[in-house]
């Protein structure tokens, strides 16, 4: 599979480096182009602009920094609406509000091209380890037909309907992580005003069964 891919940071690196080393064709741009020189030995090629990329590749990802450098990626000169066109599918896995998701989606599939936002919940080392967990919206055949590059990049993907739900679902995925994050932060502040030792307290948290039973729910925080 031909893939494009723009946006080398933290996470699009990771991302685009397992993408080349499970076999998929990958060709990259980044706005500080030297970046995806390191790629270049495991088989990618480089494309000069997000419009050259595009024009490479059947679908492109985008893993981007901000709403920003989303829409500019796709509506300044030499972006991706010069190339997108019937046949070919855009990706957008940055973390975005959903109107820009929706602005972006519109531009898209006004010029033929199919659209595809897939936010992803988890940092670096989940990216490294391909072991993100996607969650999508948007044209669904374009969705079915990425599935071999999810599985690569995540552990789960989902399926959300429309465009806007996944921007709207990681918002809200961010908020309970915030929050859990929160009260992890309290109680290590407890558990240590309280003479207690605060590994013994993440030890506590961190721990894991040696079995589950079945329908067993647990939420770990680490």
């Amino acid at each position: 599979m031909d893939v494009g891919f723009l946006g080398l940071g933290i996470m699009g690196k990771a991302m685009a480096l397992n993408l080349l080393r499970s076999g998929f064709r990958v060709t990259l741009w980044n706005r500080t182009l030297s970046k995806c020189q390191g790629l270049v030995e495991h088989g990618a090629s480089i494309g000069q602009t997000p419009a050259a990329v595009v024009s490479k590749s059947k679908y492109t990802i985008a893993m981007l920094a901000d709403p920003y450098a989303a829409l500019s990626v796709v509506f300044e000169k030499d972006g991706v609406l010069e190339q997108i066109c019937e046949g070919k599918g855009y990706i957008d896995m940055s973390t975005v509000d959903a109107a820009t998701s929706l602005k972006i989606s519109e531009a898209i599939t006004k010029k033929g091209g199919s659209f595809l936002e897939a936010p992803v919940s988890g940092s670096k080392k989940p990216a490294e380890d391909g072991q993100l967990i996607i969650l999508a919206a948007g044209d669904k055949e374009l969705y079915d037909a990425a599935i071999p590059a999810f599985d690569v990049l995540g552990k789960k993907s989902f399926f959300l309907g429309s465009v806007g739900n996944g921007a709207n679902m990681k918002l809200v995925v961010n908020m309970v992580m915030g929050s859990m994050m929160n009260a992890l932060s309290e109680g290590l502040s407890l558990a240590s005003s309280s003479g207690l030792s605060r590994q013994t307290f993440l030890d506590i948290l961190v721990k894991k069964p040696t079995k589950k039973k079945k329908n067993q729910i647990s939420i770990w925080l680490i």
